[in-house]
């Protein structure tokens, strides 16, 4: 049976406008179960209408009033966290326990902690001897848009909302139209939540018409999105246009860097197969580039190549999945092209590059084997272009100059592992990588006080912590004579 989703706008679950659906497809079976919204512009006018009315209020309320909403809000994503888990594995074909696990759980953690955040944030003083007071207030914006991606959906949303909702601001929400099922729940769990109508509004629609109407609309007064690079520079692009604030988390290349002197140990052996495939490889902080250092690279390899082998490609839904479907058919065929070009450019197959065929219910599916491919330069395409699927690739180095130089050498800079017990050259390597995150002997450890983003062309801002309530706040710095 297909389920009909709805938008959320002033407060009210709401058809489009214009009486469009988008279908959504189950990546495991590659069958259509649901119909999102394809909202226009005249939905944005609706919800805008209703943030704008919402504001004065929202804006107004206590911090500990709004931190009320948001805790409310995270309690009934746990009560019902199997509910969630259940439609975020349907949704994008990842394992059920990494939904269950990880997911579901990172977006309660993400509504508590800036909740908690914006209780006990603190403005700033400066006196001048005996002249002046300086004071630091941080107003809300406004209105602003929270645009996320298909490839952690729940998890990356209420990143986004959760800061900009905490400082004040009223928020339209775009979720990918890939992936709008826990976005759907929210709405629901939203309006029991007891939040103001207008508050929080939810759009479900396409990219280029849903999307591009927020970030184009003179009323939205900042854009936090995250997705790809080339997206990005066209928000970027518009943004600038109308001096409006932009928060970019785009794509990676990340590099692994292991040396000699690893610990070498089965559990950091996990981590590192993790960090490669985890959620398919469809993390933008996954390693995908894996460079070894040459005096242990054929014994690394064996032991990698061999892990990955181990791997189990299957129905998300049962426990001894490690790896589920990717996320459409047109990823699907995205990463098999890939795959294709890195044997065009020389580069050796060690393991998988090819598509799993799934019995019973998942006999349609999108399913990738986890590659891990060597032989290829630092310049091919397969090492400078984000594939965001299952594939990695191996490359031996000699030294820390030349580990660093091949880590750098692409137009990414989102994150880094470095896996060392020589705390000195931890240090030192890590002060070079061109890399907004770097992580010592781990990989995905995530405080959610500390900045999180990326350089080069990996994304502009940073978001968590306080960088996130300061992104969606406006700085008034107040002078006051104290000798008037």
């Amino acid at each position: 049976m297909t389920q009909t989703l709805s938008n959320l706008i002033d407060g009210r679950l709401t058809a489009p406008a214009n009486g469009r659906y988008l279908e959504v497809f189950e990546p495991a079976t590659g069958r259509c179960y649901a119909l999102a919204p394809d909202s226009d512009s005249a939905d944005v006018a609706l919800a805008l209408t209703s943030a704008q009315q919402a504001f004065p209020d929202w804006s107004q309320q206590p911090s500990t009033e709004r931190a009320r909403h948001m805790n409310r809000l995270a309690d009934l994503i746990e009560t019902r966290l199997e509910q969630f888990a259940q439609a975020e594995s349907r949704d994008s074909g990842k394992p059920l326990q990494l939904a269950r696990n990880v997911d579901i759980p990172r977006a309660v953690a993400n509504l508590r902690f800036f909740a908690a955040a914006i209780t006990q944030w603190a403005s700033e003083a400066h006196a001048m001897e005996d002249r002046a007071l300086n004071y630091t207030l941080r107003q809300p914006l406004g209105v602003v848009a929270c645009i996320s991606p298909w490839n952690l959906p729940l998890y990356l949303f209420t990143w986004k909302i959760a800061p900009a909702l905490a400082a004040g601001n009223c928020v339209l929400g775009k979720p990918s139209e890939v992936t709008p099922l826990t976005a759907q729940l929210l709405a629901e769990a939203s309006i029991e939540a007891g939040f103001p109508p207008g508050v929080l509004t939810i759009l479900h629609g396409s990219g280029a018409q849903t999307g591009q109407a927020l970030v184009d609309h003179p009323a939205i007064k900042a854009i936090s999105f995250t997705g790809s690079t080339r997206v990005g520079a066209q928000i970027a692009l518009s943004a600038a246009r109308q001096f409006k604030k932009a928060s970019l988390e785009l794509g990676g290349k990340n590099a692994t860097l292991v040396f000699a002197d690893w610990n070498a140990s089965e559990a950091q052996l996990d981590t590192i197969v993790r960090s490669a495939f985890a959620n398919q490889g469809q993390i933008c902080l996954c390693g995908s580039r894996i460079l070894v250092e040459r005096s242990i690279y054929a014994e690394f390899r064996e032991r990698f190549v061999a892990r990955t082998r181990a791997l189990r490609v299957g129905d998300p839904l049962l426990p001894e999945s490690d790896l589920g479907a990717v996320v459409s058919q047109a990823h699907f065929d995205k990463v098999m092209g890939c795959i294709a070009l890195a044997r065009e450019e020389g580069g050796r197959i060690l393991t998988g590059g090819e598509a799993v065929a799934v019995p019973g219910r998942c006999e349609n599916g999108w399913f990738i084997a986890p590659t891990v491919i060597e032989g290829l330069g630092a310049q091919c395409r397969t090492n400078q272009e984000e594939i965001f699927g299952p594939v990695v690739t191996l490359q031996p180095f000699d030294d820390d100059a030349q580990a660093l130089a091949l880590a750098n050498c692409t137009n990414y800079g989102l994150a880094a592992s470095v896996w060392t017990r020589d705390l000195t050259r931890a240090h030192r390597v890590a002060a070079g990588l061109h890399s907004g995150i770097v992580w010592i002997n781990c990989w995905m450890l995530r405080d959610l006080r500390t900045p999180f983003g990326g350089v080069k062309q990996s994304g502009l801002g940073r978001e968590g912590g306080v960088e996130a309530l300061r992104f969606f706040t406006e700085t008034k710095n107040v002078c006051i004579a104290l000798d008037p």
